[in-house]
């Protein structure tokens, strides 16, 4: 029987109040933050946060199968799940896919993981879901949904929690939309697609779920449940009987927001970290129907993962000081642009230089032993010509060795946090610094290296290895 082996998640560091949004529009104020991403994070380079928090301390050559949940994946055309195994430094050889498009494509994705390790197709999967939705500003909608990821890598038993059951329903209704020319997501009629959707539709599948698992209500202790906002979670989960009796991870909802197809797998991460033996979860996705899944722990859930988990990523957050910096960072406001950055792209070096670029690999010496980075294939130290190997530097921690603020070059955020920095392994690396106070900025200052979009060139997007502050 399949099981969650790990699990991790990423929550972005920007927290923009209710209230300022609500302040914007002249709306009632509401209380709590939705998570909002940087200007330069996708929902690839969430994904890439949240299965790197997943991974942390495990055995990666291990993982044969990734799979990619998002609706709003960086490409309409173009695999996002062999990117992220390519960032992620894993086999080559393995299953990639992405499920796009639907707001359960979370829940799916954990299912179709579950079922190829059920039938020996695979051992380790990892699943990695982010989102990054956009609702229309001023719209009841916009200040709820929120930015995020989970992610989970799904072997054989024990893991920390092992399948009970499964339960999947086809809904076909226009409730929750987006078209291929649209940027905002659409809604019909609240109250008819609460009653008719997410209600009836949830309630139906979770009956499902619970009869294959020969429980009832009253057997969960937990439930990680989509929903667009605080109130329909509520009334979800008085719908379903489980207000008086299992737990739900309601506060993300208050302080990230709705995150899309990643809600139910980000709530499910935060239980996990919460939860003890033998406890039983419903985990439900919505969208265009409905997946539930029920789990239930094992002694296994006492092994803390290694990384920050749900709880560390909101430990971290930092307030978006106002609305219409969240307006530009999305481009959904036409402001004086920086000057122009007049550098091209070549998918052919990219191509060339993938394992520095995208895995972050460094070279370092079998004659003299000195690192470098980016790869060099004569030795900086000693001379010698090919004769290296090449070292992971994305999971180092490293310090700033000097900076500089540029307040000319073309940035969406001025000034340009451009650092040199030492890492662990030994050698050094030139790079920029995001999610980070320019005021607060210092030699020494303890930094870790984050996957990043850099720029649109030549019809595709850029990415490469930042740094951000530590703690």
């Amino acid at each position: 029987m399949a099981a969650i082996v790990r699990y991790g998640a990423y929550v972005p560091c920007l927290r923009l109040p209710r209230s300022v949004v609500a302040g914007a529009w002249g709306g009632a104020r509401q209380a709590g933050h939705k998570a909002v991403a940087n200007h330069d994070e996708d929902s690839l380079t969430l994904a890439v946060e949240a299965a790197r928090d997943c991974l942390r301390g495990a055995d990666r050559s291990a993982v044969d199968g990734v799979l990619f949940a998002t609706t709003t994946s960086p490409y309409l055309e173009k695999q996002g799940a062999a990117l992220l195994a390519t960032v992620l430094d894993l086999p080559s050889g393995i299953l990639t896919a992405d499920l796009c498009n639907s707001l359960r494509s979370g829940t799916t994705a954990l299912e179709f993981a579950g079922s190829l390790v059920d039938t020996g197709r695979a051992r380790n999967v990892l699943v990695a879901v982010a989102d990054m939705r956009l609702a229309h500003p001023g719209s009841a909608l916009e200040p709820w949904m929120g930015d995020g990821a989970a992610a989970f890598l799904v072997g054989p038993e024990p893991g920390v929690a092992r399948w009970k059951s499964f339960a999947s329903l086809a809904n076909e209704m226009l409730d929750c939309w987006r078209t291929d020319q649209d940027r905002f997501v659409r809604t019909w009629e609240d109250r008819w697609v609460k009653k008719h959707g997410l209600l009836e539709v949830t309630a139906r599948a979770v009956r499902h779920a619970l009869d294959k698992a020969g429980l009832t209500g009253d057997g969960l202790a937990w439930a990680a449940l989509y929903a667009p906002d605080a109130r329909s979670l509520r009334e979800l989960a008085r719908s379903l009987g489980l207000e008086k009796g299992a737990r739900i991870a309601e506060d993300l909802l208050d302080r990230c927001g709705s995150t899309g197809a990643a809600l139910a797998p980000m709530m499910l991460a935060r239980i996990l970290e919460e939860a003890s033996p033998g406890e039983r979860i419903l985990v439900a996705g919505y969208g265009d129907g409905a997946d539930v899944l029920v789990l239930e722990t094992t002694d296994e859930i006492r092994r803390r993962m290694p990384g920050r988990g749900v709880s560390g990523w909101l430990a971290r957050g930092k307030e978006l000081e106002n609305y219409e910096r969240f307006l530009w960072y999305r481009k959904l406001v036409e402001v004086q642009p920086p000057p122009a950055l007049l550098v091209g792209s070549s998918a052919t070096v990219l191509w060339r230089d993938r394992n520095s670029v995208l895995k972050l690999h460094g070279s370092r010496c079998r004659a003299c032993g000195e690192a470098a980075f980016p790869i060099q294939r004569v030795c900086n130290g000693c001379g010698a010509a090919d004769a290296f190997e090449e070292v992971a530097l994305s999971e180092s921690k490293g310090r700033v060795f000097t900076f500089t603020l540029d307040y000319l070059a073309a940035q969406v955020d001025p000034p340009l946090i451009q650092t040199v920095v030492d890492l662990e392994p030994g050698c050094r690396i030139y790079t920029s610094m995001t999610d980070a106070d320019p005021a607060e900025v210092k030699p020494e200052m303890e930094v870790e290296m984050t996957f990043r979009r850099t720029r649109k060139a030549e019809g595709f997007y850029n990415y490469f290895w930042k740094c951000r502050p530590l703690n």
